[in-house]
């Protein structure tokens, strides 16, 4: 019968193509990393920094859900660009009971910066319900042994640019005025707050530059032409890229380099190498 073939070929193909997007979205895309390179506009700028390259990871999960081979061939590729400053935008840790070995294992191969590498929180730091104070203060000491310096409402100068570390929104730790008493406005500045919603609370006045964050995962996986279905953000349009904000600031949402669950679609994880210019 005709009709019938037809329709179970028709059925075998959608099978067939319905296995191979479980199969991509499982095996591939999670660990198919692409390093976007993109121009970085600061204002007042040193002229000495121009030029430089700084590059961005965030939300690396180590931990029992991301493979740790996974993450070390990001961190060789990374450290392969040689780049000036090395930035991360939280959530090191997936947290389980071995966790702080493991961690201390792949953060040894972390790609550092010439001028220097910088960190701020995420709230998978903190452990369960974002809260174990104790949990994000071994963290610190696992990273800080391997040379990474952990920003936690602190500026730190870079060849005369200033690096700003906001603490974890969601874990209560997020306490800008901390930061922002010792930060000379009329400077060069880039500021590292993991939870882009962040960019929305009163804490800005003032700030005029680039807001570097992550948390998203970018959705992970999103339908072609329809935003991601599943954010963990209050602020809808926060998904991943450039945001244009109030006051002069942008914002870049890194979609990061690992996951929660093994899954992305049409969600690349990234690791952002920005070229530093005066804006």
């Amino acid at each position: 019968m005709p009709g019938r073939r037809a329709f179970l070929k028709l059925a075998g193909a959608t099978l067939g193509a319905a296995a191979g997007t479980g199969l991509y979205t499982w095996r591939v895309e999670p660990h198919w990393l692409e390093i976007v390179r993109r121009p970085l506009p600061v204002r007042r700028l040193p002229a000495r920094l121009r030029g430089a390259t700084v590059a961005l990871l965030s939300d690396i999960h180590v931990g029992t859900r991301v493979d740790d081979e996974y993450l070390l061939s990001v961190f060789a590729r990374v450290a392969a660009l040689r780049p000036d400053i090395t930035l991360f935008a939280g959530d090191f840790i997936n947290y389980h009971a071995g966790v702080f070995d493991q961690a201390a294992a792949v953060y040894r191969h972390f790609p550092r910066g010439r001028l220097g590498t910088f960190a701020t929180l995420g709230n998978h730091d903190y452990g369960l319900r974002w809260s174990r104070l104790d949990i994000a203060a071994h963290v610190v000491r696992v990273v800080e042994a391997v040379g990474i310096t952990v920003l936690r409402n602190e500026t730190r100068d870079v060849e005369g640019l200033q690096i700003v570390g906001l603490d974890d929104w969601w874990s209560g730790q997020f306490q800008p005025h901390k930061a922002f008493d010792r930060f000379d406005f009329g400077r060069a500045t880039i500021v590292l707050s993991h939870n882009p919603d962040t960019a929305d609370l009163p804490a800005w006045s003032g700030y005029d530059g680039w807001i570097l964050a992550g948390h998203t995962h970018g959705g992970q996986c999103k339908p072609p032409f329809l935003p991601p279905p599943l954010l963990p953000v209050e602020n809808r349009r926060y998904t991943s890229g450039e945001f244009a904000l109030d006051g002069g600031r942008s914002m870049y949402i890194s979609r990061g380099v690992g996951h929660l669950m093994r899954v992305r679609f049409n969600v690349r994880p990234e690791v952002t190498l920005f070229e530093l210019r005066d804006a």
